[in-house]
């Protein structure tokens, strides 16, 4: 609060770093003496600010967390109003069961749950976010879950022995005892060390990697769903990053709403600002209203586009104006005016309600 960034931010707490922060081997379930350490440091940090607790058991730190103990350590989002949201456990063939762990987890809490960044990912099973979505509809008609997407066919996260993972093209974004090797097609350098690109994993981490594993198809059906919120899951540390950091808002913008179709202008804006704000309870963000605090993009809707790419990921959006937060601007003429203007936003714990119309929105 006292060193503003350019942007707001509402901050969550790691499930992964509660677990870090107390336990000496994080590759077991935790005991119920960590558990309740953990707890309390969630407890401390809901206090200070955090809107929710965030987990994602994908990933080692945490794979070895059992339901159990997620729902002991996220006891406190109750009493705080906090939010639970998840990088599930398995976005392959065990989707579904990854599913209903979530929706149990939010239901035990009695918490509103956001599956982050919803995909269904290697190719056995591409298509299945047609047995997804339903699911996840399902079970919004039963307690509060929301979901985001990003709209690129490839995902990034660190570089893992993960053979569905690696099953597709694969490039590396940043490597710790290789530097000179991010931007580099995985293949290649496997075939340079002569060995598979399953083997050479090891040698290079700690890395980071974009992963090419899922189907166009599923990407436009998961966007399209009308609770779908659009969030670019962008790693801004990476050396050559996903180019979704800086393309992910203009790409929905331009490429699926104004050159595919998939939805109107106003659902598209709808998605990235009044959507979110109402799901994550962003008081008085996310509309032009009276009386809100006015975060404004003023952008050309037929020029907007994206120009990052996988070879170049950092190349500024086309069409964009200037940008606004809390009425002061951060960006005009392509580049950042200096201003500080972010702030901590606290959640409203009794929620927003949205308006019935998505084109208000615009």
């Amino acid at each position: 609060r006292a060193t503003p960034a350019a942007v707001n931010a509402a901050c969550m707490v790691g499930h992964s770093t509660l677990r870090a922060a107390v336990m000496p081997d994080l590759q077991r379930a935790a005991t119920p003496d960590e558990v309740q350490a953990m707890q309390t440091l969630a407890d401390d940090a809901l206090a200070s600010g955090a809107i929710g607790i965030s987990t994602g058991t994908f990933y080692p730190p945490a794979a070895q967390a059992t339901t159990e103990e997620i729902i002991e350590v996220c006891r406190p989002l109750n009493t705080h109003g906090g939010i639970y949201a998840t990088h599930m456990r398995d976005e392959g063939e065990h989707i579904v069961a990854a599913l209903e762990e979530t929706f149990r987890i939010g239901r035990e809490l009695d918490v509103p749950v956001v599956i982050s960044h919803h995909k269904v990912m290697g190719q056995p099973n591409f298509g299945r976010s047609a047995e997804t979505l339903p699911l996840i509809e399902a079970a919004m008609a039963k307690q509060d879950v929301s979901l985001d997407a990003y709209p690129y066919v490839a995902g990034s996260t660190m570089l893992k022995q993960d053979r569905v993972l690696l099953a597709g093209r694969t490039i590396i974004t940043w490597c710790k005892p290789f530097p000179e090797l991010s931007g580099r097609d995985l293949d290649e350098v496997a075939a340079e060390r002569g060995k598979s690109k399953f083997d050479v994993v090891p040698e290079l981490q700690p890395a980071g990697a974009i992963y090419f594993m899922m189907d166009e198809p599923d990407v436009q059906r998961i966007l399209k769903f009308g609770p779908t919120m659009i969030g670019s899951d962008g790693l801004p540390h990476d050396e050559r990053p996903h180019p979704r950091l800086w393309g992910t808002f203009p790409r929905v913008l331009g490429h699926y709403s104004r050159d595919l179709g998939l939805f109107p202008l106003e659902t598209a804006v709808w998605k990235m600002t009044g959507l979110t704000a109402a799901k994550f309870g962003l008081a008085e963000r996310g509309q032009v209203q009276p009386g809100y605090f006015a975060d404004l993009v003023v952008f050309d809707p037929a020029t907007v586009a994206d120009a990052a790419t996988f070879e170049r990921p950092t190349e500024r959006a086309a069409g964009i104006h200037s940008v606004y937060v809390n009425g002061a601007p951060v960006w005009e003429e392509q580049a950042f005016t200096g201003q500080h203007a972010g702030r901590v936003l606290a959640r409203s714990a009794v929620g927003i309600a949205a308006p019935g119309n998505a084109g208000s929105a615009a």
